[in-house]
């Protein structure tokens, strides 16, 4: 009986280790066209609990205008951290609609919590600096396929 609990339990940390303890980054996830005016951005989608989870954590370089859509079952106040995450980010907590509730920038590395400011189903999450830089601020709206018009 103590051998197939051992068994039982090695087969579950197996299962959920790559969770825990995956020190690649993912780059494999679907993608989605958005865009911000006539700005487009290509994200890769991160609709599962393993690939939120990982997020961007360990990318070395990511290119300009790429990002990563985080989507969630149903509307909450969405936090977020950087641990494991090398490359200074912005997060915008989007309306079901694609409009920016509240933008936040984060830190490398950091287990600082960044959340929306009321609930949402979508965080996309580029370069620091990329919205400023376009002028999008909280209440600019995105579109694309995800959004609800």
């Amino acid at each position: 009986m103590k051998a197939l609990f051992t068994r039982l339990l090695a087969l579950c940390l197996f299962a959920t280790g790559p969770a825990w303890s995956q020190d690649a980054p993912q780059t494999q996830l679907p993608r989605v066209s958005l865009s911000a005016g006539m700005h487009l951005i290509n994200a890769q989608v991160a609709n599962t609990h393993t690939s939120r989870m990982v997020g961007l954590m360990h990318r070395q370089d990511m290119p300009a205008n790429e990002g990563m859509l985080f989507v969630f079952e149903q509307p909450a106040t969405q936090c977020f951290w950087m641990k494991n995450t090398l490359l200074p980010l912005t997060a915008a907590f989007l309306a079901d609609d694609g409009t920016i509730v509240n933008l936040v920038d984060m830190q490398p590395q950091s287990l600082d919590s960044h959340c929306s400011a009321k609930p949402v189903r979508y965080v996309l999450e580029m370069h620091q600096g990329w919205f400023a830089k376009r002028g999008l601020k909280a209440g600019a709206r995105l579109s694309g396929p995800p959004f609800v018009k």
